[in-house]
């Protein structure tokens, strides 16, 4: 099938997306000018994952499909496709075994570092170790298959932390406070990694430079680390042996934005300690939304995520608004004429509240 004729835009419809293009900038770059933007996921795609995994056509076409019904809603979503292997790729680089669940993304199957007092042996992989090969053969079949100006995002890179996880296992909670010098070792080695890794992954999608594309938005910077199994240590944990290394991160690429899908608060407030973090996400069934934004510098974005028929979405649409305009909700819907009614009162109410 073709394709590149999934997705034709009209003129307006060009020109809506230009200027979607340019509110998205203005978020961080002239916050007090912007206004929430909406994204309404619609159930539209039958694939498992077992199907899409093994067949980048298959996964083209689910993300193409998607796209489709987000340009018939009109709502705020970026037009991006991603290769997506989940969340274990770095883990597999270094030699974890993976295993994919039933109708799942791949998961980390065993801990290649069993020891600690080993990791000085642990070796560096290369940047198509692992599942990276296939990442860029189906990465190349989207280059050469996508309709014009629909744009590749970049694959999960996760975070020192979480990738540190992996490949040593729950001991690694140990090792903060019995061997934290080698526990330091893999931080760093980890991190090294990601660096490289993240440059070479943006080449590969023809990234261009200050600007990236996730989770549906756009986004300053030129990656996004996800630190979600930072829930498991102390915030003071997460300051004396994980910030550092998030900022040189963050440093080398050029800025970037957080994932956050853990339940301790009093971490967000180390996360902002990042001068090089371009923006935040968080689960609103975990956390408040106004209080998250009061937390966050007025040019660092804030995504957040809810159902249709959710007390969360309930209080927005009853008027309860953060102050904060740079602002971004995922919002999933149960039909297109559902998700259709949802967006038109967010945006009622937002114009009428903030």
């Amino acid at each position: 099938m073709s394709f590149k004729k999934m997705i034709t835009l009209t003129t307006e419809q060009n020109r809506r997306y230009k200027k979607l293009y340019a509110d998205y900038k203005i978020m961080s770059t002239h916050p007090e000018k912007a206004s929430p933007k909406f994204i309404i996921n619609t159930p539209c795609s039958k694939y498992t994952w077992e199907e899409i995994l093994d067949d980048s056509s298959k996964m083209l076409k689910k993300d193409l499909t998607k796209l489709q019904t987000h340009i018939k809603l009109q709502d705020d979503r970026v037009l991006t496709t991603r290769v997506n292997f989940g969340t274990a790729q770095i883990a597999a680089a270094f030699g974890c075994d993976m295993y994919i669940p039933p109708n799942n993304l791949p998961c980390a199957k065993n801990h290649i570092l069993t020891d600690i007092t080993k990791v000085k042996e642990l070796k560096t992989p290369s940047y198509t170790d692992g599942w990276y090969k296939k990442l860029e053969e189906f990465t190349s079949f989207y280059k050469d298959n996508m309709p014009e100006n629909v744009f590749i995002q970049l694959p999960d890179i996760q975070s020192t932390f979480n990738s540190s996880h992996l490949i040593r296992g729950n001991d690694i909670i140990f090792d903060f406070y019995d061997y934290p010098e080698l526990l330091e070792v893999l931080l760093d080695r980890v991190t090294d990694y990601m660096i490289g890794l993240t440059k070479y992954l943006n080449k590969m999608i023809n990234h261009k430079e200050g600007w990236f594309f996730d989770w549906g938005a756009l986004w300053k910077g030129n990656g996004r680390i996800s630190n979600c199994t930072v829930h498991l240590i102390s915030p003071k944990m997460y300051e004396d042996y994980i910030l550092e290394r998030d900022k040189r991160f963050l440093k080398a690429i050029g800025g970037g934005r957080m994932h956050y899908c853990g339940a301790h608060p009093e971490v967000i407030h180390s996360f902002v300690k990042d001068n090089f973090i371009t923006g935040l996400d968080f689960d609103s069934s975990l956390h408040d939304l106004i209080t998250v934004s009061k937390m966050l510098p007025a040019n660092v974005p804030v995504l957040t995520d809810c159902s249709e028929g959710s007390p969360f979405l309930k209080t927005l649409l009853d008027g309860k608004w953060p102050e904060k305009k740079n602002i971004i909700l995922n919002v999933y819907a149960n039909s297109m004429e559902s998700g259709k009614r949802v967006l038109e009162q967010l945006r009622e109410s937002a114009m009428k509240y903030q």
